[in-house]
């Protein structure tokens, strides 16, 4: 039987691939897939600075994160992170995450919101249990106030209630050092929106809204591959150039602003054959939505595996509602607000 794959269309406002360009306001917008590697691991471009405040509060956790780290300080914070994740298996995440979503699936009234119910929750608690916190369903909702309000110029009021539920984390999270503690906070707050988005997209491209669908042959994980590369939850990232530095036959200057967008690079045809055609399995797909380099995500595998226990329930047990779409207002990620679903 031949399946029949979604198409799914650049989401609005993604760029077309193209030499790096500039504009006053906006700085750079970097797009070719070749360019953006390069960016990624050029040392001429790091993560812009952050400002740390009080011990236990949202800007001393972003100070503190290997995310936002200065090159100095970034690779002893990353390897906190990384140790961390070594010593789970993505595989029992992965099953973990299948028994909490099938659970919450059974409940009436048979109808339920895969952003408020699953997206989120599901990854969150199952990871957070892994690492040590002691109340990892109330260790969820407070990563989740967190993550609204990570990225540095958010509204006061979001960072204030952030600050609360950074006390709350600390609280719940396993003995260590402030440093280690901080960085296992961020491990929790990089895998909640963009794990989230993942879910959302795959459940909104790939479950059928009414009839049902046979289930297709494809491993999850090969169509949340495919659903990650044309629809990432991270559209882009921020960079700053601290030295000049030639980029795509650009050149830019010293203290320019740079956005990496993963959004048109994961399209782009010198890297991608038929690049806006849903193929699952792709041979040899290097997906910048990860990142790459130093600062390349250290928890991908988890992140697919978590997503994966969620989805294999979903694609099996429910449809997709007619209910309109939204997503999110946000710079830089692309996450659905609401996502109806019906069990079969």
């Amino acid at each position: 039987m031949t399946e029949t794959w979604p198409v799914i269309a650049p989401a609005a406002g993604t760029p077309a691939c193209g030499p790096p360009s500039f504009e006053p306001v906006r700085g750079w917008w970097v797009t070719r897939h070749a360019d953006v590697r390069a960016a990624l691991t050029s040392p001429a471009l790091q993560v812009p600075a952050v400002d740390t405040g009080r011990e236990g509060t949202l800007a001393w956790l972003r100070a503190e994160v290997s995310r936002f780290s200065p090159p100095e300080r970034h690779a002893a914070r990353r390897a906190i992170g990384v140790s961390a994740l070594a010593a789970l298996d993505p595989d029992e995440l992965r099953h973990e995450a299948t028994r909490l979503t099938t659970t919450a699936v059974d409940r009436p009234p048979g109808r339920l919101d895969v952003m408020r119910d699953l997206a989120r929750a599901v990854p969150l608690r199952v990871l957070a249990g892994r690492l040590g916190w002691a109340d990892p369903a109330a260790a969820a909702t407070a990563v989740e106030v967190v993550a609204a309000a990570y990225h540095p110029g958010v509204d006061p009021a979001l960072a204030a209630r952030a600050d609360g539920a950074v006390a709350t984390l600390l609280a719940l999270a396993p003995p260590g050092q402030p440093e280690v503690r901080a960085n296992l906070i961020g491990l929790l707050v990089q895998a909640c929106d963009a794990t989230a988005g993942l879910i959302g997209a795959a459940a909104h491209h790939l479950l059928a809204p009414t009839a049902a669908r046979p289930p297709v042959a494809a491993r999850s994980t090969d169509l949340l591959a495919e659903v990650l590369r044309l629809d990432p939850p991270v559209r882009a990232t921020r960079r700053v150039t601290v030295a000049g530095v030639r980029l795509g036959g650009q050149d830019l200057p010293p203290g320019s602003p740079v956005l990496l967008r993963f959004d048109a690079a994961n399209r782009d045809p010198r890297e991608f054959a038929d690049p806006e055609v849903f193929r699952p399995g792709r041979p040899g797909v290097r997906m910048l939505t990860f990142g790459a380099g130093e600062r390349g995500c250290p928890g991908d595998r988890h992140a697919l595996a978590l997503a994966a226990g969620v989805f294999d329930v979903l694609r099996e047990r429910c449809r997709r509602t007619e209910a309109a779409l939204g997503y999110a207002p946000h710079p830089t990620l692309r996450v659905p607000t609401t996502l109806e679903v019906t069990v079969r």
